[in-house]
């Protein structure tokens, strides 16, 4: 009886300080918060979908690759389950497209070859000083990792909810926004000079163009007709799919450990209670 009033003044008081605390100052600075969209990895059964991988990192490929590094992420992850599955044989194909720098050799000396599966994607600038004098003075972010990266407050009530739905999707929330928000700025807004409007970008002025338009990415199937729409819309669910898979390519693994974990966890405490209650059964009650 006391564990139980003690739990309920725990919650209340979490409750009572959720309600009272003044919102953060990043949720006001940053502006309207993301919408959410219906991700197919979203809940604890959630799950990567291997077609729209594949369109993502079309995206990537096409667009985002000529500023954006993907460092951690080898051309061989592109085959592994719980990915894009493109099969042994494009994974090849795909890193031989490409030059990367090995060595040294007998004399002592770099050299460039055919990329191989166990390579890890070559970035588009050789350093940061190169990427940031291309780039205004600023180098582009590596993508790797920017899908857990980047997220925004979702306030009471709603992050009690996300403890049991397990709601991990603020990063692709907001990658999705980012590449869907750029609009014609308020008309009493101060833009400074290289900056351009973003909605949802913290402080609203971002110091990349916007980088896609629709039907700048093909994405036309065997039979000629686009398999998916060819809009910013689609583009930045694509790409911002594809950004989660490179930030947690397991996801799908630890999903399924995660399960028969819970599954074990309650058969042991039904048997240690079973057991409990065997043993000590012939003992009286306290009084």
């Amino acid at each position: 009886m006391k564990l139980t009033k003690l739990l309920a003044a725990g919650v209340f008081t979490v409750v009572l300080g959720a309600l009272s605390a003044p919102a953060p100052a990043q949720a006001s600075e940053a502006g309207p918060t993301p919408p959410s969209v219906n991700w197919s990895f979203s809940g604890p059964f959630g799950k990567f979908d291997p077609q729209q991988l594949q369109r993502g990192f079309k995206v990537y490929r096409e667009v985002c690759a000529a500023c954006h590094s993907l460092k951690y992420v080898a051309f061989r992850n592109l085959a592994e389950p719980g990915g894009p599955l493109f099969t042994e044989g494009q994974v090849k194909a795909l890193a031989a497209e490409y030059k990367v720098q090995d060595g040294p050799n007998d004399a002592g000396e770099m050299f460039e070859r055919p990329g191989r599966p166990a390579d890890h994607w070559p970035s588009p600038f050789p350093n940061d000083n190169a990427a940031a004098a291309a780039n205004g003075g600023k180098a582009p972010p590596d993508l790797s990792l920017m899908a857990k990266a980047r997220t925004y407050e979702r306030g009471f009530p709603t992050f009690v909810f996300d403890m049991f739905t397990q709601f991990a999707e603020q990063g692709p929330d907001y990658i999705h926004a980012l590449l869907t928000g750029y609009v014609e700025k308020p008309k009493d807004f101060n833009l400074p000079a290289g900056g351009t409007y973003n909605k949802y970008f913290p402080g609203h002025v971002i110091a990349m163009p916007k980088p896609i338009n629709d039907g700048q990415v093909d994405y036309k199937g065997p039979d000629g007709k686009p398999q998916a729409p060819e809009t910013v819309d689609q583009y930045a669910k694509d790409v911002s799919a594809f950004l989660m898979w490179t930030a947690e390519p397991k996801m799908e693994a630890r999903k399924a450990l995660g399960f028969r974990a819970i599954i074990f966890l309650v058969l042991l405490a039904g048997l240690t209670y079973f057991a409990k209650k065997r043993i000590w059964k012939k003992l009286p009650d306290p009084v």
